[in-house]
């Protein structure tokens, strides 16, 4: 293990190079975390940023009690990653972002919106490898780099959403101890909405592929806000992961911002990194600022392009902003850490061609 591993307590620790940027209030957030009732251990990422009382980006575990508002109201939300059989030698972006057509309204009508990207930070994306950094994987996993891959990110949409405001309106914040039956109701309900937010991601790369005139093979479909009970060295825990993805996936595609490159890696095994990695680059700074900080400098038609030439798609005003490139932390910075910490192994660089965001301010 290298010095990317920052102790901050004897509960509390956090993974960042000296490159990777880490707001203050997130580490305040985390320490105050770490002090809940029955928390045990709580592990930050190096894409940890401030959350609405808890940070996001980190990992959390507990003795006997569930915290359902760590995990928050994106219950499932993670990444899924097709092979598709879209030819990079006979790319046209032009002809594939007329194709991509306009998912944003809910597949057959379904009340949760089922089959739809969402707002937020939410995506999908189109992306050619553009490096293997380790063959010998890439060829494993069967992999084609002559090929296009797409990455969808999204989770339970409004049933996540549901079932934490039914959990905040009847207990507030406060954890509930497992076996009672306020807390099996909610695993219960937590274990539909990871099903859920599966299929969802499923759906919305299968309606993307239709429009493409195309079919895709998935290399993976994971989840970095979910909450599961583990054994650690004999010991039954619980643990919540708040964008944080899980080492025990077989793989993880770890995203930067719209404007920068995505990493499929191996995860690496660590108990004492409650066997967890970043879920993306994290962002530097807070959704209202955005605007205010880039309006001055950038059209919206400007932040439809990015510095790596590919496009964006996204005609929600606010959120062009609010996900720009400038307000994401360096993905390789991200990368970097959980290398310097032994919990990735790098199979692949990913450029992004054509980022689906919204059609229509949904």
């Amino acid at each position: 293990m290298d010095n990317s591993i920052q102790v901050l307590s004897d509960k509390a620790s956090y993974i960042a190079s000296k490159n990777t940027w880490i707001e203050g209030v997130a580490i305040e957030q985390l320490l105050a975390t770490a002090n809940l009732p029955n928390m045990v251990k709580v592990v930050g990422m190096p894409d940890l940023h401030p959350g609405k009382g808890y940070p996001i980006g980190a990992a959390y575990l507990s003795r006997e009690i569930i915290y359902p508002t760590l995990i928050g109201s994106d219950i499932g939300c993670g990444m899924g990653f097709w092979q598709t059989e879209i030819n990079i030698a006979k790319l046209s972006i032009d002809k594939l972002e007329r194709q991509i057509g306009n998912i944003d309204q809910s597949n057959t009508h379904h009340k949760y919106n089922l089959g739809t990207i969402g707002g937020g930070n939410h995506f999908a994306e189109l992306q050619k490898v553009s490096k293997i950094c380790d063959e010998s994987l890439f060829n494993d996993y069967q992999l084609n780099a002559k090929k296009l891959f797409l990455l969808v990110h999204s989770g339970s949409r409004g049933l996540g959403h549901a079932i934490l405001q039914n959990q905040l309106s009847r207990f507030g914040n406060q954890g509930l101890l497992e076996n009672n039956p306020e807390a099996l109701d909610y695993l219960a309900k937590h274990d539909n909405a990871i099903a859920f937010a599966r299929l969802n991601r499923q759906i919305v790369a299968e309606r993307l592929m239709a429009n493409l005139n195309t079919q895709g093979g998935e290399v993976l479909n994971g989840c970095h806000n979910f909450l599961e009970k583990v054994m650690f060295t004999g010991q039954a825990y619980w643990l919540h992961r708040k964008g944080a993805s899980s080492a025990t996936d077989e793989l993880v595609i770890v995203p930067g911002s719209r404007g920068d490159y995505s990493y499929l890696v191996k995860p690496i095994q660590h108990e004492n990194l409650l066997m967890s990695l970043a879920h993306g680059a994290g962002r530097k700074w807070r959704r209202v600022d955005c605007k205010g900080k880039l309006d001055n400098r950038y059209s919206m038609q400007e932040l439809k392009r990015t510095k790596l030439g590919s496009r964006v798609i996204c005609e929600d005003s606010s959120l062009i902003f609010e996900e720009a490139p400038q307000v994401y932390k360096s993905i390789e910075s991200v990368i970097e850490s959980m290398q310097q910490a032994n919990i990735v192994k790098v199979i692949a660089q990913l450029t992004p061609i054509l980022n689906y965001k919204t059609q229509g301010g949904h």
